[in-house]
């Protein structure tokens, strides 16, 4: 298609920051930070300059490779590994987000135990289950309606229930420490670097990667860049600044104010409000709980903008007859239904095995967190090998790609080894069990990883052997832009967003109303051809 393939060169370096500006606020990500004292700095450091910016770099140059630019991460592993490669790097891009709405979905519940003075509701396991699941089933089918609303709430929770509340976080916390209180955390340089004698003290390294993952989601954009070789390199390098200061002012204001003993993964932003603001005068829970119910919302509009762009990126495989015929359906608000249904089965599996299995309230948190990205990094390693593949094999994409990495073929390798060696490392490391996680470890979480790792590598190849490519539709997927691009959908986390807009392409693919699952949410289509305001 004639807009799948050809740009407007129409965005400028402020307007690529602020497309993908919402993966650095990440503030249910705060408590993990904290866990790491001050050492956060060094942890950020090093994944935001030897990770996220190689991730960055090597995604925008497969991306503005003509013929590459409308495919995403299933095109770029296809195009120099093969689809089978391919296929797999987009089901572990997909599958991750099953595992990663669990951590978001404790800290909902936190929060809520928070607004009720509930505190088994957080710590109660069946009880917390039972919420938890509630929460993302209404979410799931408020979706089925259509999603031309779901993107302004987004904005709306993102400003109100994630950036102003943590802003206010930083603010008292610093007010706090410059007030000369107690500092419940070691601020030296020999505190600045972990124990590298200790690989159980690294672990938490996972949080900070999973904090910058996403970024390659957003590298296409840089087609719509009027100089992308100049102004792309520009942008990467501002993000990470802020996401380096945003996210070490979150982290920092919880370990200076909470003992890590004492911290809760799931409430720790709502730990640290409570001990603030209780601080400055007795009686003030009622202020303590309305923030928790701004940041709750906020997660809350978070995951239900998520709910159904993951699947409009596994579509793609669906239409080319990877997946079975089913998941090419759509409602007639061109939501994948069952793709979606599928999802919430998945969710609803690891919710119940890391809940009730995963050795209690924070190493559940945490082995969330590490099971998600063990499995994003299966999809970034067959990134950063296929754009090794490919620069060895075209030795330059200077004549195609519309940014590359300067320096030729040896600083392009040097560049993905680096980013290749840190995943490697990242993922080695996940499977210890943490040391600096309050709460303790009985095993379980080597063993939920392990086998939830395991089980989750070998499906995509599975799936592939028993494709059946007389389904494929042929069908060229449409890529979302800044010119097509949904109202509010850049509100989204970029790894949540789904790269492209769902085109079924025969009558029969779209269900008919008595085989769509019942929801209380009217239904709108979508209009994916609105500009974004």
């Amino acid at each position: 298609m004639e807009s799948a393939t050809k740009v407007k060169k129409q965005l400028t370096l402020f307007g690529f920051f602020t497309i993908t500006a919402s993966m650095v606020m990440a503030v249910y990500e705060y408590p993990s930070f904290a866990t790491s004292g001050f050492s956060l700095l060094f942890f950020l450091l090093f994944g935001g300059f030897f990770w996220f910016i190689p991730v960055a770099l090597c995604a925008a140059e497969m991306a503005t490779i003509p013929g590459w630019q409308t495919g995403g991460v299933f095109t770029w592993v296809s195009g120099s590994l093969g689809e089978r490669w391919g296929f797999a790097a987009i089901f572990y891009q997909f599958f991750e987000i099953t595992v990663g709405y669990i951590p978001m979905l404790y800290f909902i519940n936190g929060s809520l135990s928070y607004v009720l003075d509930w505190p088994e509701l957080n710590t109660n396991p069946h009880i917390k289950l039972a919420v938890i699941l509630v929460v993302f089933w209404i979410l799931t089918f408020s979706q089925l309606g259509g999603t031309k609303y779901t993107a302004k709430i987004a904005k709306v929770g993102f400003i109100f229930g994630i950036v102003i509340p943590a802003l206010i976080l930083i603010g008292l916390a610093l007010a706090y420490i410059l007030g000369g209180n107690p500092v419940y955390m070691d601020v030296s340089w020999k505190a600045f670097f972990p124990d590298f004698t200790k690989i159980n003290s690294l672990v938490i390294l996972v949080s900070f990667i999973l904090s910058y993952m996403g970024v390659e989601a957003s590298a296409s954009h840089a087609n719509e860049m009027a100089n992308p070789r100049r102004e792309y390199p520009i942008a990467i390098f501002v993000l990470v600044i802020v996401a380096i200061v945003l996210s070490a002012a979150g982290g920092l204001s919880i370990a200076a104010v909470i003992p890590n003993s004492e911290l809760n993964l799931s409430s720790g932003v709502n730990q640290t409000f409570a001990a603030l603001i209780n601080h400055y005068g007795s009686g003030l829970n009622w202020i303590v709980r309305i923030i928790a119910a701004f940041i709750g919302l906020g997660v809350l509009a978070e995951i239900s903008a998520w709910i159904v762009g993951p699947s409009r990126s596994i579509y793609v495989a669906a239409q080319k007859g990877i997946l079975p015929p089913i998941f090419k359906k759509v409602n007639k608000n061109d939501v994948p239904v069952p793709l979606v249904m599928f999802q919430g089965v998945i969710v609803t599996i690891w919710a119940i095995i890391l809940t009730l299995g995963g050795g209690g309230n924070n190493m559940s948190f945490m082995t969330s967190m590490s099971l998600t990205v063990v499995i994003y990094l299966m999809t970034y390693f067959l990134l950063f090998i296929g754009y090794i593949v490919l620069v060895l094999k075209r030795k330059s994409t200077d004549a195609q790609a519309g940014y590359e990495i300067p320096g030729g073929v040896v600083v392009k390798s040097v560049v993905a080894a680096i980013g290749l060696i840190v995943s490697i490392f990242a993922f080695i490391i996940s499977f210890f069990p943490p040391s600096n996680i309050p709460g303790g470890n009985t095993g379980e979480y080597e063993t939920i990883l392990t086998v939830g790792f395991l089980v989750v590598a070998v499906l995509p190849f599975i799936i592939y052997e028993l494709r059946d490519k007389k389904n494929a539709t042929g069908i060229e997927p449409v890529r979302i832009t800044t010119e097509n691009a949904p109202e509010n959908h850049f509100f989204t986390h970029p790894k949540a967003r789904g790269e492209f807009h769902v085109t079924p392409q025969k009558p029969e693919d779209v269900l008919q109303q008595d085989d769509t699952p019942p929801t209380s949410v009217p239904s709108t289509k979508v209009d994916d051809t609105t500009p974004k305001s």
